[in-house]
């Protein structure tokens, strides 16, 4: 054992090894052939004719395994291609011995140089040798580094080909260490199988399973489950103190083949998406399709996002406006990579007035997708004349100016935090909000409203933040216990966008389905489980109380407000009573000139008389409320 030990070493057998035995092997199998063919008693008067079969035989191997450099290959990783490869050598030389009898015959008139017996025979002896001792080899190697008492038990969930490709992977990058138990899948016709002699058993087996053997990981194998399948067998394997590992999309496998380092942690995003939002990409291609678009805070989440799926649908030209330098220098190498042409980077502010009409003056845009804003709640309560400047002065400027130079329509992403609002943020996107709809149909350009809850993975978002809290140790900081949000992935907040966008006829404010909102203490809890952390013994949660201008729980409509259907299920149109536009055009006058005074409780007063639902909470000014 130890001596079979030092073999399997990190040291590879020379070349030269593997020549010679290759060929021993050859000349062993063609003196078998010889001996079977006569029952083991050879006549002397065939003695010549071995000898002669010995030669032409000899050679034509040694000169086809040169060609073909068979014997150059690491017999520990003998793979499939290496045994095709191997055996259409061997083949080959068979029927070059066939032809070799055919010319010897009928072109000389001389017995054929090797029986066609001892050519089928010594065929089939030595492509079973030669690749049976590789395969024997490669088998050795594999247990002797690690034996089976020390390996970790592996779970696959999926036994289709995705999964074969994965436990070949795990035998082959990490053999030494895993070890496949068991397949596990929900195609009732594939229970009771064998893959590679590892059973397949039903789905509703695993909790079973987990619960008798300690299991170290399940890896997800299948490429199209479900994100609902995904959480219900991660809360499983999470009882059990079993990490769950996905399988990457296959145009995310090297050179088409994957490596075991690039399955992966489950993140907790994938446990909080939907199924995928189908979209209708004729509609939306015809809309935007051979257009100039504009695209504010283009190097934000929503924006960068809006970038990416506008360019799918060829814009005559796409102009990405923001104020970011860093952020932006990002987005163009992004461009670049993906080989986008007519576009422009923009940097620039989209409260000054001077740049933005340039901008206008110049591509004259016939989409404008406005993503900039200033988002973070309680840095606006903190600054609300900031608040009012970019998020009510920025959008009636360029609202402005789309009416001013005949852009077709102005879509407005707006947020859940502007129903029934609590805080300086929420307030002055609904004043935005009242603004462009007051303004529809007062020119030729249509203005729509969208509004969405928070998405997943955004700049300083809720889940980005426990990540790093979690990875330096904790604590993992809780606002309160009770509090819940509601998420969307940014790529499906876009297509939505993008799709009310198309369907809008000026004047509606959209609402998205969100699905059901998240308790973040829950989602606290999960993304420390999935860590492989202990909470309580590696790691705690605190609870810093409810910031300011923080909601317990967020609202996609305001108590008087209702909704419309629309074609697309989860896409609404919320009945919202549209403001006075020469009445909403003096509010914002005046909140202008309380902004350059910079006159905070002033600015937030006006804003509550602006919109009167604005009832603050935890916040210096809740003071205003009170009667």
């Amino acid at each position: 054992m130890h001596v079979l030990k030092n073999v399997f070493a990190d040291r590879f057998i020379p070349r030269w090894t593997i020549l010679l035995f290759d060929i021993c092997i050859v000349l062993f199998s063609v003196y078998i052939s010889f001996q079977v063919r006569f029952n083991f008693k050879v006549p002397a008067y065939e003695i010549h004719f071995m000898e002669i079969s010995f030669l032409v035989i000899l050679a034509t191997r040694l000169l086809l395994f040169i060609l073909f450099g068979t014997f150059k290959n690491i017999i520990r990783y003998t793979s499939t291609t290496d045994a095709i490869r191997i055996s259409a050598n061997i083949i080959l030389g068979s029927i070059l011995f066939v032809a070799a009898n055919v010319v010897s015959y009928y072109g000389f008139g001389q017995p054929n140089l090797v029986p066609y017996s001892i050519i089928i025979i010594e065929l089939m002896m030595t492509a079973g040798l030669i690749l049976g001792y590789r395969v024997m080899l490669k088998v050795a190697f594999l247990e002797m580094r690690a034996p089976s008492k020390e390996k970790t038990w592996v779970v696959i969930f999926g036994a289709g080909e995705s999964g074969i490709i994965t436990k070949r992977a795990i035998d082959r990058d990490a053999g030494s260490k895993y070890k496949v138990l068991a397949f596990f899948d929900d195609d009732q016709k594939k229970i009771g199988k064998k893959i590679e002699g590892i059973q397949i058993h039903s789905a509703d087996k695993l909790e079973e399973l987990l619960s008798l053997n300690q299991v170290a990981h399940v890896v997800l194998s299948i490429q199209n489950l479900s994100p609902q399948r995904k959480t219900e067998i991660t809360d499983l394997c999470l009882k059990y103190k079993t990490k769950v590992l996905v399988v990457p999309p296959v145009r995310r496998w090297i050179n088409g083949e994957l490596s075991f380092k690039q399955i992966r942690k489950i993140n907790i995003e994938e446990l909080l998406e939907r199924d995928v939002i189908q979209i209708s990409n004729e509609k939306v291609g015809q809309e935007i399709a051979g257009q100039v678009v504009l695209i504010t805070g283009a190097a934000g989440s929503i924006g960068s996002e809006l970038v990416r799926q506008i360019c799918e649908f060829h814009p005559a030209k796409l102009i990405c406006v923001d104020q970011a330098e860093t952020p932006m220098f990002h987005l163009q190498n992004e461009l670049e990579q993906r080989r986008v042409k007519d576009y422009k980077i923009i940097i620039a502010d989209i409260c000054d007035e001077l740049k933005m009409k340039q901008i206008f003056s110049e591509f004259r845009p016939a989409l404008v997708f406005h993503a900039a804003a200033y988002k973070h709640v309680p840095m606006m309560e903190l600054n609300p004349s900031e608040a009012v400047r970019n998020n009510v002065l920025g959008t009636r400027l360029l609202a402005d100016m789309a009416m001013e130079f005949h852009a077709k329509k102005f879509v407005f992403i707006s947020t859940d935090k502007a129903v029934n609002p609590t805080n300086v943020m929420g307030a002055s996107k609904r004043i935005a909000e009242m603004y462009v709809q007051s303004h529809d149909k007062k020119a030729e350009t249509r203005f729509i409203t969208t509004r969405f809850g928070n998405v997943l993975g955004s700049n300083g978002s809720v889940i980005p933040l426990f990540r790093k809290q979690i990875e330096s140790g904790g604590p993992v900081t809780v606002t309160d216990a009770n509090v819940t949000r509601f998420f969307m992935t940014i790529p499906e907040a876009v297509s939505l966008v993008l799709e009310a966008g198309t369907m809008g006829q000026g004047g509606e404010i959209f609402i998205f389905d969100m699905g059901k909102s998240v308790k973040i203490l829950d989602l606290a809890q999960k993304m420390i489980l999935l860590s492989g952390l202990t909470l309580g013994k590696d790691i705690q949660i605190e609870f810093t109380g409810l910031r300011p201008g923080e909601k317990l729980y967020e609202e996609l409509l305001a108590d008087k407000e209702n909704t419309l259907p629309t074609y697309h299920e989860r896409i609404l149109i919320a009945r919202v009573e549209s403001r006075d536009a020469a009445a909403i055009d003096s509010d914002i006058k005046l909140l202008s000139g309380l902004v350059n005074e910079d006159n905070y409780t002033e600015i937030v007063r006006k804003m509550k008389t602006v919109v009167p639902e604005f009832q603050s909470r935890n916040s210096i000014f809740e003071q205003l409320d009170k009667k």
